[in-house]
């Protein structure tokens, strides 16, 4: 069995953005010699998360996040937690911190519209995500 384990490092530059890391982890697959096996993304940040949507259009992450600040507003009314962030928490939760990906032909096999995102909800920051392949 192989399998690398790599650390990506993403750097924010608003407090809710999503920036699609696609092309670095496929690069992470192109440095292994697994042909099959899966890629795991997780972030290890309770106010981000990971996330596999559209990478076609610009619009879609926009309208995410659009919709997730109606939702979950940074002021919203009741929130208790003292540093103000809150809804970020929150948005984490929903978006998740993980997704499990496969490998087949040495390649990531997502859909032909579909990109992996980081998705920031407390930023601007440096940011880590870690990826394990294993084939």
């Amino acid at each position: 069995m192989s399998y690398l384990n790599e650390i990506l490092t993403v750097q924010t530059h608003q407090r809710n953005e999503m920036i699609d890391i696609t092309a670095e982890i496929t690069a992470a697959v192109s440095k292994t010699d697994i042909e099959a096996g899966i890629a795991i993304v997780f972030c290890p940040h309770t106010t981000a998360g990971i996330t596999i949507n559209e990478n076609a259009d610009p619009d879609v992450p926009h309208d995410i996040l659009l919709t997730l600040d109606e939702l979950l507003p940074q002021l919203r009314k009741g929130y208790r937690h003292s540093e103000g962030n809150s809804d970020a928490h929150v948005k984490s939760t929903l978006v998740g911190a993980s997704e499990t990906i496969f490998i087949q032909n040495g390649q990531l096999k997502l859909g032909t519209w579909q990109g992996v995102y980081f998705c920031e909800f407390d930023g601007p920051r440096s940011r880590h995500v870690n990826l394990h392949i294993i084939g």
